[in-house]
This record gives structure tokens, sequence and C-alpha cells, in this order.
């Protein structure tokens, strides 16, 4: 839980101010039992009709003071909760934010945001509770037996037995409750996973009328998560009601043993009617105080799963001081001896590769031979397990990724847009363009055709993930998206596919004109889309296997020459 040190010193004051209006409350409410008690034996005992009306003015007054103490409590409270839940939550959005993508790939992207949501939550509500009635129920409980001691001594024995009781069932109960919580989570990650799933696929559902399929999957999981959660609400179940039977046994045995007391004329009966008051408020603390473990069980459980995100150290590191880049190299890259493997067998073997400035290289090879993760280690989502990637001539493990990137536009190959309008959206490359340079870049990745004949062109509004367009439509957003940054460094990974030959010819002709001195990295499976390409690498399984212009490539690679006859269906001459 060290995450939290740095609120609990920035919310220390306003939480002081909390509990101290809770303190009063608390001892005013303590006050009660035994002025009732001094107007029972004193003011009707001896008929003093003014001791009673003083009495019970002074008990109104006190009533009064507690309630004023209470709405302050309240008003805090709710500031330094609501306070510290937005920060938290915003905190850790910022701290996903920061990890790399091999820090992610350890959580999954549903638990990700029941941490963000859910999770964050639990503990709001808890830090909540503590300034309401999680610390006025041990200050009731504890001035209670105080209080109750004070009156009657001997009375208090039944206390003595009552409490330790009720406190080893609270301990047993959050033991037991605590990894009961902890799978309640989980199952409700496994709801947030098929649910987002579901939303994120949903057309393919559609598609291939999957409904059943999805409605069993969700419902098994939901299942799931209703058992998980019954099994630890019936751990609650059970310990709240034996705790209230043995409070109410005391209670009992405080009134059995008064009867006789006063009955023998050792007790007055004011001290029972206190002492049995104190038993309830004492009664209805350790019933809070039960609630508080239960919630405390819940929160640190949450606070558990959040505190594993803030605890993820990022694996890339950079220098403090960055270095300059070697001058006439801008935009130049240079793979030495580049191998990387996610998890098991490497999917990069040994890549060795130059890229100079203004050129255009082609990147071509099957599905999985390592194109997008070469792209991928450029960009710093992954750090190469060994050889040396630079870009300007500097090792990009001493970059900030953050600097690199600002180098770097890339057109990946899952269009993603967001929700917002269309120019939101091209302004979403570089929120400073103008609208003139929105419309230039528009212009180069043929979208201001059918720009033009939306509702309110610039302005129409996308809904999520561009859902109201077209795959070809997304594309040519997202290539106006990269071009409007301006960058050194062009990427488009595959990012023509559900494009047309016309107009990807178009675009590639734009892009000739644009990208004078601009390093250009094409990823595709047309070979099309690279033959007039400066240099054209080929991987397979990882690997380089050819390397030159298409004419080289045509004679001395086997491979490129059979995916041209597979895409181009003619014989090499």
């Amino acid at each position: 839980m060290h995450f939290l040190r740095p609120y609990v010193k920035k919310y220390a004051k306003p939480f002081s101010v909390a509990v101290l209006f809770l303190t009063f409350e608390a001892i005013c409410d303590l006050m009660q039992p035994t002025i009732m008690s001094m107007v029972i034996d004193e003011g009707i005992a001896n008929r003093d009709l003014s001791y009673v009306f003083q009495m019970g003015g002074l008990m109104l007054l006190i009533t009064a003071l507690g309630a004023v103490a209470a709405s302050v409590r309240n008003v805090a409270a709710s500031v330094v909760s609501q306070n510290f839940g937005t920060e938290l939550r915003s905190d850790l959005y910022r701290k996903i934010q920061t990890l790399s993508a091999h820090n992610l790939d350890k959580f999954d992207q549903a638990s990700l945001i029941t941490r963000l949501t859910n999770d964050v939550t639990q503990v709001q509500v808890f830090v909540n509770g503590m300034m309401r009635i999680f610390v006025k129920a041990p200050l009731i409980c504890i001035g209670g037996l105080i209080m109750a001691t004070r009156l009657n001594p001997q009375l208090a024995v039944v206390l003595a037995v009552v409490v330790p009781v009720v406190a080893v069932m609270i301990v047993i109960n959050m033991k037991i409750g605590y990894p009961y919580f902890q799978k309640v989570q989980k199952a409700l990650d496994r709801v947030n996973g098929v649910m987002r799933e579901y939303l994120s696929g949903m057309r393919v559902v559609k598609a291939f009328n999957r409904f059943d399929y999805e409605v069993a999957k969700f419902s098994g999981a939901n299942e799931e998560f209703q058992t998980r959660s019954i099994a630890a609400a019936r751990v609650i179940a059970v310990f709240s009601p034996m705790i209230m039977l043995t409070v109410n046994i005391g209670i009992v045995a405080v009134l059995w043993i008064g009867g006789v007391r006063v009955d023998q004329g050792n007790m007055q009966v004011g001290h029972i009617i206190a002492f049995t008051n104190y038993m309830t408020q004492i009664l209805f603390s350790l019933m809070l105080i039960s609630m508080v473990f239960n919630m405390f069980v819940r929160a640190r459980a949450s606070a558990g799963r959040v505190g594993e995100v803030f605890a993820e150290e990022n694996v890339m590191t950079w220098q403090e001081e960055q270095p300059a880049p070697v001058a006439d190299m801008q935009g130049r890259i240079d793979f030495e001896g580049v191998s990387f493997a996610y998890d098991g067998e490497p999917v990069l073997k040994n890549i060795t590769l130059s890229c100079l400035p203004g050129e255009t290289i082609g990147l071509i090879g099957s599905t999985g031979s390592g194109k997008s993760s070469l792209v991928g280690l450029l960009l710093r989502f992954y750090d190469a397990d060994t050889g040396t990637i630079k870009v300007d001539g500097v090792n990009i493990q001493e970059l900030n990724p953050k600097s690199l990137r600002e180098k770097i536009s890339i057109v990946p190959q899952k269009t993603t847009l967001f929700t917002g309008t269309i120019l939101e959206n091209i302004q979403w490359g570089n929120e400073n363009a103008t609208l003139e340079e929105v419309e230039r870049a528009a212009r180069m990745a043929e979208a201001e055709e059918f720009i033009a004949k939306t509702p309110e062109g610039y302005h129409t509004r996308l809904g999520q993930g561009g859902v109201n367009l077209s795959g070809g439509q997304k594309q040519r957003l997202s290539i106006a998206r990269a071009l409007v940054r301006n960058p050194e460094i062009l990427i488009l990974d595959d990012s023509t596919s559900a494009v047309d030959v016309a107009t990807e010819g178009k675009i590639k002709t734009a892009l000739k004109t644009y990208a004078t001195g601009l390093t250009c990295i094409l990823i595709a499976q047309r070979i099309t889309s690279v033959m007039d390409a400066d240099k054209i690498v080929v991987l397979d399984q990882g690997e380089i296997i050819g390397l030159g212009t298409h004419e080289e490539l045509m004679n001395t690679c086997d491979i490129y020459q059979q995916i041209y006859q597979s895409q181009i269906g003619k014989e090499v001459q």
C-alpha cells in the first residue's frame, strides 16, 4: 500500500478536521445516556421538575451541537473522498500511459479498466467511510466502554466478556473474507473482458450469427461473478447475526444482573437504563465495526490490485540529458544486429538494415514474418533483446520515448479513430494544425472528396472507432492524421489494404511530392505497394532474405519472385 503515502500526506489536514468533528459528534452521543440517568435518578426520583427541564434542555443543546458537527464532518468527508478518488484515478491512468507495451502485457485490458473504475471506487468509498462511520464506530465503542465502566463497574464485567468474543469474530471474518473478495474482483474482470470483446467485435458476431455463443459466454462469466459474490456475501451473512446475538445476550445479562441488584437496593434504575443504552450503542458500533472490516476487506483487495499497477516499473530507460542528433543524419534509421522475442521463439533475428534520409523503404513478407514487430521496436513499444537501433545516429535506448516518437508518424495496421469530429481526428496528429494544414493532409490522403460529401464536412462527428465510415475511408483519415504531423520518419503499416488500387496510386503520388527528404517505411502485403520503393526488404520468419530494388530482387530472391507470381500472375521473364 506504499502508493497511498503521498495521498495520506496531502489529505492529512482535511481528514483530521473531519475526524475532529466526528470525535466531537461521538462525545455528544456518549453524553446522552449519562444525562438521562441523572434525569431519572435525581429529577424523576425526587420529583424535581425544574431539574428535569434543565437536564432536558442540556440534552437538546448537546444534540444540536452534535448535528452541527455531523454536518461539517459530512461536507469535509465528501470533499476529501471525491478529491482523493479523482486524483487516484487520474494518477493511475497516467501511470498506465507511462508503461511500456512489455509492462502492459502483464495485465489484461479488461482488468486495467476494472482497476481504474471499480477498484478505485472501492478504495474511495472506504476513505469516505473512515471519515463517517468507520472512525465513529470505534470511538463510540471505546467511549461507551469507558462511560459504562465509570457508571457501574459491577455491570462492566458483562462487557469484559462480550467485547473480546466479538473482537475475535471480527478478526476471523476479516481473514476468511479477504480471499473471497479477491476472487470477486477477478470474476468482475472476466465479465468486463467478455463484454469488451463483444462490443469491439459486434459486427463479426452479427455477420456470423454467433449471438447464442456470445450470450452463453457472457452468462458463464456473469454466473461465475454471481457465484463468487454470493460466496463472499455468505461469509458476511454468517458473522453479522452472530455478533448481534452475542451483544444481545450481553444486554439480557445486564438487565438480569441489574434487576437483581435494584431489588436488593444496591443499584439505581437510571444506571440500568443508561447502561442498557451504552450497551445498545456498543452493539451498534460493533455492528458498524464488523461492516467496516467487511468493507476494509474489499478495499484492501482493490487497493492491492491498484498497487500492482503503481508498483510496475517501466522496463524502458533513457538518459536524463538527451543526446543531440548527429548532423546531416535527420531521418536516418539503422538496425544493427537486432533480435527480438515477445515470449519464447524470436520473431526477429539478427536484423541489420539502414534507411537513409529521404529514402522510401518497402517491407514485404508473409504474415508473421516480423514486419510490424520491426517498426514496433523503432517506436520503442518494446526494446530489442540484442542489437542496437539508431535514429539520427543516436541509440534510441538513450532517447526519451516521447522525444523519439515526436520524430515519427505511423499509420497502424489496425486503423483507430476516436469519438469526435473528422477535424479533431486529423488534428489528433498535430493539435496545433490549422484548418488549411488539415485540408492539405486530407488532399494528399485522398480523403478530401468523401469528407466533402459528409453532412457537415470536417465538422461531421464520428462514432466510436469511426463506425460510420468504411474501412477505406478510415484508413485515409488515418493517413491524413499521420501527414499533418510533419514527421521526419513516416511509417505506413499496410495502411492502404482497404483502398482500391487507383486511390492507392494517387496517395503514393502525393506522398512522393510530400515526402521529399522524409524517410518513409512502407509495410505491405500487396507487392504493387512497394515495387517502386527505393529499397525493398523481404522478411521471412524474422530474417532478411532479400534486399534491393524490385528489379534486383526479381533476379536474386526466390521468395520475392513467388510473391510476385502469386499476386501479379505472370511468369518471371
